[in-house]
């Protein structure tokens, strides 16, 4: 495939990558909405509805640090072919259908830049990778959960301390209507950090077609549109991962829903603001199993919260695998 391409071809793969961000909100829409349809605050058709919305109006908090990390961050600018782009996005996309199936809350964001980092380096070699961008982006697969578990923690200490002389019914009732908060908090992280992703790719894309020049900006048709293909993916929902991510993990209650999607949303709020791609689906998970852990320990279920792990470690190299053997393919044709 040449540098530059026909048009038709350059919408083409524009199209593939929303539809990568479409998969995106259909497989992690668990993430939004799995504790507030776990905890019967909100029916599933209308939680989805809810977190779709949120997960579209992100652009309107959040600058585009991810999506410039994407971008330029994690293969150099210079090696950025149309064929690239398309093996990265079928890296990614074939890997999220698998896991999708399968019910395993993958993360589509390093199912993202496994497929970059493998068209990356089938094109150029190491030489192309970035690897400040890359060394941070992997350190996030560790951190990110970690930090959503602490926070979750916290949470609820503060809230069983504050709540602590009402009754067991008062406490559920505002715990309910505080997880309308929360939800909306943990899909705009959601929004603001995941669509991003794909902003990038679109934008690097157009700039190594001369399509755009300058410092490296994400024009609003990008931002827009990238929006709503994951707001409309988010819609459609993802029930096998929701049912995972909501009930398989640990039972959750109204106030272990609200410190989970709250401790989850600060970090997200923090790693968009630092321009950090993480894992909502790790960042997530963490959070659940910080507050089924608060509860006692054995209220984990350690033997799906491990499998979930092993899914975490390997999603960025088969992704990476995928993407490599795509460009490969390129080349054939």
């Amino acid at each position: 495939m040449d540098p530059t391409i026909a048009f038709p071809l350059l919408v083409a793969l524009i199209g593939i990558a929303l539809l990568f961000d479409f998969l995106n909100g259909l497989h992690d829409a668990a993430n939004s909405i799995a504790t507030i349809v776990a905890t019967r605050v909100l029916r599933p058709q209308y939680a989805v509805m809810w977190a779709a919305f949120f997960n579209f109006i992100a652009f309107l908090f959040f600058g585009l640090h991810v999506a410039e990390t994407v971008g330029k961050g994690i293969v150099s600018a210079d090696i950025v072919t149309p064929a690239v782009i398309f093996a990265a996005l079928m890296g990614a996309i074939v890997w999220n259908v698998i896991t999708w199936a399968l019910g395993i809350p993958s993360s589509s964001s390093h199912a993202l830049i496994g497929g970059l980092l493998g068209a990356g380096v089938a094109k150029a070699g190491f030489d192309g990778v970035v690897w400040s961008g890359v060394i941070k982006t992997s350190l996030a697969i560790f951190v990110s959960p970690t930090i959503g578990l602490v926070l979750a923690l916290v949470l609820v200490l503060i809230t069983s301390w504050l709540f602590k002389r009402a009754s067991a019914q008062a406490a559920d009732k505002s715990f309910r209507k505080l997880q309308f908060v929360s939800a909306s908090l943990y899909s705009l992280g959601h929004g603001g950090n995941d669509a991003q992703k794909t902003m990038g790719i679109i934008t690097v894309l157009l700039y190594s077609q001369g399509m755009l020049n300058g410092e490296f900006h994400v024009p609003f048709w990008v931002v827009i549109t990238c929006q709503a293909a994951m707001g409309l993916g988010t819609l459609m929902g993802g029930w096998k991962i929701v049912h995972t991510m909501g009930s398989k993990i640990t039972r959750l209650t109204p106030a272990q829903g609200f410190c989970a999607e709250t401790g989850g949303a600060i970090t997200l709020f923090g790693a968009t603001w630092l321009g950090i791609p993480v894992s909502t689906t790790h960042t997530i998970t963490g959070a659940i199993v910080g507050v089924g852990a608060a509860r006692r320990v054995s209220a984990v279920r350690w033997n799906v919260a491990s499998s979930i792990l092993v899914a975490w470690l390997v999603t960025l190299p088969m992704a990476a695998l995928i993407g490599w053997l795509f460009l490969e393919l390129t080349t054939l044709f």
